[in-house]
């Protein structure tokens, strides 16, 4: 092998470390982020899923409620008003909220219920609390996946040299869906009697 080949071959292995290597980085770290973007994602659409559940639950809830209990207008309104919020919330910030919104409009709602025990024997309203119980546990389940999705698509895109790659494509933190303080478990949808006291 003459001097000038070896000298060429060591010219192009230099060119993929300087040039070659970094590429292949960067190429590998956008496909990774692009993963974990859509991983989030499909893990909202999830918990998506689960709140339109309840979203579809709520009118015939409030309904059974408003037939022993017409005169709590003051409740049945807020409820309906942190619904129609729903509706109108486009990105995952806003949805977040209002499904905050109508999670503490719904304990309400449950507070009422308390007072009537002739609706707690209703059989549609029995149904209609074991579906909103069995939602209930499936979106705290799925918020939880979610949020530890988000955790770790929003470490990644705060580690060195990675966060380069993400602030170059701007890939932006993702919001975790966090429970209200004052809210800090699902409503108490047991309607045994004890109204959900010990």
């Amino acid at each position: 092998m003459s001097k000038t080949v070896k000298t060429l071959l060591i010219v192009a292995v230099a060119v993929f470390i300087i040039i070659g290597a970094p590429l292949l980085y960067l190429k590998n770290a956008y496909n990774g982020l692009v993963t974990m973007d859509e991983t989030v994602k499909e893990a909202w659409a999830q918990v998506e899923n689960q709140l339109q559940r309840r979203y579809d639950l709520i009118p015939n809830l409030v309904e059974t409620v408003k037939g022993y209990a017409a005169h709590e207008e003051g409740v049945f309104i807020k409820v309906t008003e942190a619904r129609s919020k729903i509706a109108g919330s486009s990105t995952v910030d806003d949805k977040i909220e209002a499904n905050n919104e109508l999670s503490s409009a719904i304990s309400r709602l449950l507070v009422v219920v308390e007072q009537y025990p002739e609706l707690k024997a209703n059989e549609n309203f029995i149904r209609l609390q074991d579906e909103l119980a069995g939602t209930e546990n499936r979106i705290s389940v799925e918020r939880r996946r979610y949020n530890e999705t988000v955790k770790e698509y929003n470490v990644k895109i705060r580690q060195f040299p990675t966060n380069i790659v993400a602030a170059i494509f701007n890939f932006e933190k993702a919001v975790f869906f966090d429970v209200p303080e004052e809210r800090q478990e699902a409503p108490k949808v047991d309607f045994t009697g004890t109204g959900g006291k010990e």
